[in-house]
């Protein structure tokens, strides 16, 4: 989280229980993906925590560097790949599935660029007031289109799934990115995965509604 150790770890280890009750309601493996979220975002978020704890001391100069590349790692290479994907994995509408695979197909591609870009470029995370700032030495040319691509494969799936209560998921993420950039525009990164991480709890809710339309479907089958 962007605020404080504490806060960082306690949501990441709420997060982690969240997940793991969640990916106990998947019924089906290509469930497993979705499901999941919650658990990723609480280790980001105590990665977060560990950044927070060893930030402001020279002596874990390594340890800041390696936690500063897992919570980049996740934050910029993972979700753009993961949302898209999983969605795409319980879509059953044939249309709706093309619109999905399209932009996975675009997820795959922001995230293997800012994988590259995480290689080959300069990153740094410094403790600035009452959040961590993340410097990131990125090619200029493609840093307004890259960022346009990753919003779009963040927030349009949920939008273009058959699952009922999808789309809350999505206008959650809209609504953070909106207030992030309006309130925290110079810390965006942190504390809109902060936003995303809370907001993700709605997936718990997504796959208890799914378990229990499955559960009232096979009984109808046995009747």
């Amino acid at each position: 989280m962007c605020f404080s150790a504490g806060a960082s770890l306690g949501a990441g280890a709420v997060l982690t229980v969240i997940g793991v009750a969640s990916i106990k309601k998947a019924h089906h493996p290509s469930q497993l993906l979705f499901a999941s979220i919650p658990l990723f975002f609480g280790v980001q978020q105590i990665a977060e925590g560990v950044l927070w704890l060893t930030l402001s001391n020279p002596d874990y100069v390594n340890t800041q560097k390696i936690f500063t590349y897992i919570y980049l790692l996740f934050a910029q290479t993972l979700w753009p790949i993961w949302v898209p994907i999983s969605i795409l994995l319980m879509e059953k509408n044939a249309t709706r599935k093309n619109i999905q695979r399209v932009l996975s197909i675009i997820g795959i591609l922001v995230g293997v660029y800012f994988t590259y870009c995480l290689l080959m470029f300069t990153v740094e995370a410094k403790i600035d007031g009452q959040h961590i700032k993340y410097f990131l030495d990125y090619p200029s040319s493609m840093k307004d289109y890259s960022y346009v691509l990753y919003g779009l494969v963040i927030i349009a799936p949920p939008f273009f799934s058959h699952i009922k209560r999808m789309w809350v998921l999505g206008i959650g993420i809209i609504a953070s990115y909106v207030i992030t950039h309006i309130f925290y525009d110079q810390y965006s990164l942190s504390v809109w995965c902060f936003f995303a991480a809370i907001i993700s709890i709605s997936t718990y809710v997504i796959m208890v509604e799914i378990s229990n339309a499955e559960r009232q479907n096979s009984l109808t089958d046995n009747q």
